[in-house]
């Protein structure tokens, strides 16, 4: 529409046809035909905007609600945002991302690139057509040609397909996932255990899951129940709270002989962040001193009240060892399960979420996924973050081939070309060279955004630093066998920084550790960590011959310690003054160069290089600026020079730069030693 009325506004601006109008005798025709066609835009104009409200209201005249209608609606929706975003663009707003190229911004501005590069260039910065400007540069270019400049962020570059509403025909039901949470050591794993009748606790390391694991578990009636189990320890608060994103039902188990820890009602906050309901398993029900009404009233307190105690939730007492009720719990469960009527279509391009991911030597890059939606199979093209790749092959909990997944169903995928971050979400791309020009374009951002990311140091810090004198660095690489742990590793180490110490991750990765990782760590002088993974030869030979440290551990809590002692190491120790000796003035004595005090030693020894304060009255006379030592001229026994005099021996000492020395004045002697800080 905005054409139309800059087409004849032009005209009448243009006066073609007033210039006319001067001749006289047409005068008439000529102007009705401007008049109507004024009428007919003006009719136009209403048109326009009834369509663009019957648009936006979702009518678009039809009602029916099938698939086409829908794309129909999102084409729309889309040219409605294209038109916005040009009546943006003449309002002289940008919507860019950050690192969009020179040629990118030109075509927005709607300028010629090389009139990009001549403004950047006498700004000062030399670029090149395909080169991707940082936010600065392109709000200062940009208000160059007179352009605002509004950001968006990566999220919502991401080309999110809008849901296609599924037909309720197609849907079926779904297995419920349940994802298990609660406290380090409170029977998550070993409820898990009981349920599948197999044994995990005895191989995690030290009894404590570091591990998301994701297993379906049949019912003997037949229904199935996906459970997650996530890990309970303090460091992986990331990994509990993927695992209350992607569930349905969270059960949080509490044990009956503790109480509701930090990591449980931080398994509770997380679970009602995603809301999703909650059924709580008092375990350990079979030990000496449980009592479970202490722990309903622990929740009572945090208002989450059991149906026992008149709340809504849901509780289960049970024993995990024993396998006492545990079948009861399961019935809840599928309970809850039904209320909330789950139901998933099976026939549409897959989509889910990235459980954990690893590297593993023979296979590649192996990745546990849940599938939420649609039908996986085998040969599917499959994007994840910055990675895609074929599905090569699938697998089971039990390691079984399969050649298709189910909504609701954990598999173990082969043939993406990376480790992508757990708690990432996959999608199935029909087209291939579609799947990998959005992986290579999240690349190349996320690529960009690292390095910038990394080059940045504040003035505010390198000023913080140069104050602090003493400012230290601890760099590490963290190599792990899945993604979740080394993110926890990673975000644990982080939060060991102090004012003086920064704990800095240069690299964190998936894997063994490499000659790379070795040459990496040499520069920038770090430790090397290695978490259930181990050097490869050639990595430790250079390693050796480099004197690179490399650490190995197998336990979380192990890692973490021995950094924080490695900091303590690299702290500057603590200087710490010691009174060594309390020395009394008895008499004076004022020759021309000196005054020398004779003097008799109290307390202690007093050495001839200690430092020393002076009081009278015990009040501080010499020297009086803070943290200020004096230091002794002379000290002598008789007509000797001494070293030091003992406890109840008289000596003469004299008193550098200062002469005001009174009978029953007091010297006081120091000496500083180091003491070693702990964080």
């Amino acid at each position: 529409c905005s054409s139309d009325l800059g087409g004849f506004n032009r005209d009448n601006r243009g006066g073609g046809f007033n210039r006319d109008n001067r001749g006289g005798n047409n005068r008439n025709n000529n102007q009705q035909r401007p008049q109507a066609d004024i009428e007919i835009d003006a009719k136009a104009i209403q048109d326009k905007i009834r369509e663009t409200q019957a648009k936006l209201s979702g009518g678009g005249g039809n009602n029916q609600r099938g698939k086409a209608a829908k794309a129909r609606q999102r084409r729309e929706r889309r040219d409605e945002r294209a038109e916005a975003l040009r009546r943006e663009g003449e309002d002289n707003t940008l919507q860019v991302t950050e690192f969009v190229t020179v040629s990118e911004l030109a075509s927005l501005m709607d300028v010629n690139f090389t009139e990009v590069i001549s403004k950047c260039m006498s700004l000062g910065i030399m670029v090149s057509i395909n080169q991707r400007l940082d936010a600065e540069v392109i709000e200062l270019v940009a208000s160059e040609f007179g352009f605002e400049v509004q950001f968006t962020g990566l999220d919502d570059v991401e080309e999110e397909e809008e849901e296609i509403a599924d037909d309720p025909a197609d849907l079926v039901g779904r297995a419920p996932i349940v994802t298990i949470m609660g406290h380090v050591d409170h029977g998550k794993t070993s409820l898990l255990d009981y349920i599948r009748n197999a044994n995990v606790v005895a191989g995690e390391a030290g009894g404590i899951t570091q591990h998301i694991g994701a297993y379906e578990v049949t019912l003997p009636n037949g229904k199935a129940i996906t459970f997650l189990d996530t890990p309970g320890h303090e460091a992986f608060t990331a990994m509990r709270a993927r695992g209350a994103k992607v569930t349905d039902i969270a059960v949080i188990v509490v044990a009956a002989d503790d109480a509701v820890m930090p990591q449980t009602k931080e398994a509770i906050s997380h679970a009602q962040a995603a809301n999703v309901p909650m059924i709580f398993a008092v375990n350990k029900i079979d030990k000496d001193g449980a009592n479970p009404q202490k722990i309903y009233e622990q929740l009572s307190q945090m208002n989450l009240l059991v149906e026992e105690w008149g709340g809504k939730f849901q509780s289960q007492e049970l024993s995990a060892k024993k396998g006492l009720n545990v079948d009861l719990l399961l019935e809840k469960i599928l309970l809850e399960a039904e209320l909330l009527d789950l139901k998933a279509n099976p026939d549409k391009e897959s989509t889910g979420t990235i459980i954990e991911a690893s590297l593993d030597k023979g296979r590649g890059y192996v990745a546990t996924i849940l599938v939420q939606d649609g039908t996986l199979r085998q040969g599917d093209i499959i994007v994840s973050g910055q990675y895609f790749g074929r599905i090569k092959a699938m697998f089971n909990e039990r390691n079984q081939r399969v050649q298709e997944a189910p909504p609701s169903t954990p598999v173990v995928i082969l043939g993406l070309n990376g480790a992508p971050q757990a708690g990432e979400k996959f999608k199935v791309y029909a087209d291939e060279s579609v799947a990998k020009e959005v992986a290579t374009k999240r690349a190349q951002i996320l690529r960009e955004q690292g390095l910038r990311a990394r080059k940045h140091i504040t003035l505010d810090e390198i000023g913080r630093r140069l104050a602090l004198g003493n400012f230290k660095e601890l760099n590490i690489i963290i190599k792990g066998d899945v993604d979740g742990s080394v993110e926890a590793l990673s975000d644990s180490l982080q939060k060991l920084s102090t004012e003086e110490i920064a704990v800095r991750v240069v690299h964190k990765a998936v894997g063994q550790i490499s000659e790379s990782d070795v040459l990496l760590a040499t520069a920038s002088d770090a430790i090397l960590i290695g978490f259930n993974v181990r050097p490869s030869a050639q990595a430790n030979r250079l390693a050796q011959n480099e004197g690179v440290q490399i650490k190995m551990y197998s336990i979380i809590y192990n890692a973490i310690e021995e950094v924080k002692s490695a900091m303590e190491g690299m702290l500057e120790p603590k200087i710490e003054e010691k009174e060594v000796a309390t020395v009394e003035i008895r008499e004076v004595y004022k020759f021309d160069k000196a005054t020398v005090a004779g003097c008799y030693v109290t307390e202690g020894k007093v050495k001839r290089d200690h430092k020393i304060r002076v009081f009278r009255d015990g009040i501080l006379i010499y020297p009086r600026t803070e943290g200020g030592f004096a230091e002794l001229g002379s000290l002598k026994r008789f007509k000797d020079d001494v070293k030091e005099v003992a406890t109840n021996y008289e000596c003469g000492l004299t008193i550098k730069n200062f002469t005001d020395i009174q009978v029953g004045d007091t010297v006081v002697a120091f000496e500083e030693e180091e003491v070693k800080r702990t964080l």
